[in-house]
């Protein structure tokens, strides 16, 4: 109350001045600036708050390194540095210099942030919670400060907790520690990257708090290089895309509270999931629940994951039906990739559809039989070859081509670059940044060429399984690995002499 009589006493006082000819600017000015200072001292008094604090210990954290699947090499590297954290005097007897940094590094959604989490529960550390976000204001100064004022805060807090160690995780740490020199307008970026360079490694020192910063990113190329050096972060912890065996683990993991049915093969969905990362797999648990609450059933069904890999991959299905013709399209179309992929790889189809879902008309989803790192010159161009065969067969059936190839051909040629920059083109090794756009050009095409005449033969041979493979598929809508490969073996039973 009384503040606004005040502001109210202000404002008329202004007013009757100005009536009266005085010149108020000097005093607007003065004004505006104690406004700014107050905002400044306001904004310090307000930073302790916009950092989350983790209590340490197991009651802090609801996450344990138990609920990460996978990343056992990750987990492995990341509980040994905060063992430091836990058995200081040991450290110091055997004169171990502290980790100051650790870094996870790797692609959205592989468990960075919730492995900071676990960490959280694992030590009794004060435990800080930021992002590269909170530090970058558009007013020089402000991110420095606010780089202090965490560190501050850290170090308080582990005096408060009469802890020895306090650790800070910064998610999202390129947005903070990006490469300096970037910003040519003003230096505010590097003043806050050149603040937390110095708070990790810098002339003052409190030796009875140690700090350790858990910085995630998953882009690490953006890191200026000062970063990466020991005495910094001193260790970069790889938390890359799951395996087929880490895949089965978190699926184990999301599933465990979930009630399934007998006929669930989570073997079969973890490697019909190549690829995915795992909030990508917590999502198709997610959805499969949804699916089986939508049919009003009380457990999940092997259907209800397929169902869901789907969904998270391609999007919800659509309602939309197309014209009689233009679904016969779609199924010549599929129906070309499907035996394509099963004649050049056996058992790789996972399931194949003209039921629309996002953009796509129809789809083929591959299963892999093995995650695969590297790749030969003939598994790139069988690639390249079912990427094509959609095309190709509505050539042979239909006598034209439609633009639902285009996604195709991009896949298809991309593989081809890869080819290229491997080596595996007649060009033989070149340089990536300098080899001539005309030379790329017809290497490209010469692969895309040579692997769109195989498929082409293949499928001649092929011709009236193919058109029988299209009619069931526009039937039916849909048939999943197992059902195809069934009636491709009838059918050839049936007709031997008409097939490869």
């Amino acid at each position: 109350m009384i503040r606004e009589i005040a502001a109210g006493l202000v404002a008329a006082s202004l007013v009757f001045a100005a009536l009266n000819g005085v010149n108020l600017w000097p005093l607007l000015v003065l004004g505006a600036a104690l406004v700014a200072v107050r905002l400044l001292a306001a904004d310090g008094k307000l930073l302790g708050r916009r950092f989350g604090v983790v209590e340490g210990g197991a009651e802090g954290s609801n996450v344990t390194f138990d609920d990460i699947g996978g990343h056992e090499m990750a987990k492995r590297e990341l509980i040994e540095a905060l063992e430091f954290v836990r058995d200081a005097e040991k450290v110091k007897q055997l004169g171990i210099r502290p980790l100051r940094g650790i870094l996870l590094a790797g692609p959205p959604g592989t468990g960075k942030t919730m492995m900071a989490r676990a960490a959280a529960g694992y030590t009794d550390a004060a435990f800080l919670v930021a992002s590269g976000s909170q530090f970058v204001e558009m007013y020089a100064g402000v991110g420095a400060q606010r780089v202090r004022e965490l560190f501050r805060k850290a170090r308080a807090l582990a005096r408060e907790r009469k802890s020895r160690t306090a650790v800070i995780f910064i998610d999202e740490l390129e947005v903070l520690g990006g490469q300096r020199g970037r910003h040519t307008s003003h230096l505010e970026y590097d003043q806050t990257l050149n603040q937390l360079l110095v708070e990790m490694d810098g002339m003052v020192r409190t030796p009875d708090v140690q700090v350790l910063v858990i910085g995630a990113t998953n882009r690490m190329d953006l890191l200026d290089s000062a970063l990466m050096r020991p005495g910094r972060f001193d260790r970069i912890v790889r938390v890359d895309l799951p395996d087929r065996e880490a895949r089965l683990q978190i699926l184990k993991i999301h599933c465990r509270h979930r009630p399934l049915a007998p006929d669930v093969d989570l073997e079969s969905i973890a490697r019909e999931t190549f690829g995915f990362s795992g909030a990508h797999l917590e999502a198709v648990v997610n959805e499969a629940a949804i699916a089986a609450l939508r049919a009003g059933r009380d457990r999940l069904e092997q259907a209800d994951l397929r169902e869901a890999v789907d969904k998270v991959m391609l999007g919800e299905r659509l309602d939309r039906r197309p014209p009689a013709e233009e679904m016969h399209r779609v199924a010549v179309h599929e129906a070309g990739h499907a035996l394509v992929s099963e004649r050049l790889m056996p058992g790789s189809v996972a399931q194949v559809t003209v039921t629309s879902r996002g953009q796509a008309l129809g789809y083929v989803r591959q299963a892999e039989q093995e995650d695969r790192h590297l790749y030969t010159a003939r598994q790139l161009e069988d690639r390249i070859a079912v990427a094509l065969a959609g095309a190709v067969a509505e050539d042979l059936v239909l006598g034209g081509r439609s633009t639902g190839a285009m996604n195709d051909f991009e896949k298809a040629t991309e593989l081809a670059r890869q080819m290229v920059y491997a080596g595996m083109s007649p060009l033989g090794v070149v340089s990536k940044d300098h080899v001539p756009g005309d030379s790329l050009h017809q290497a490209v095409a010469g692969i895309l060429s040579a692997q769109e005449s195989r498929v082409r033969e293949l499928l001649s041979e092929s011709r009236p399984v193919l058109t029988q493979a299209a009619e069931r598929l526009a039937d039916v809508e849909r048939l999943s690995g197992d059902e195809l490969r069934a009636w491709l073996r009838e059918v050839t039973e049936a007709t031997p002499s008409k097939t490869a």
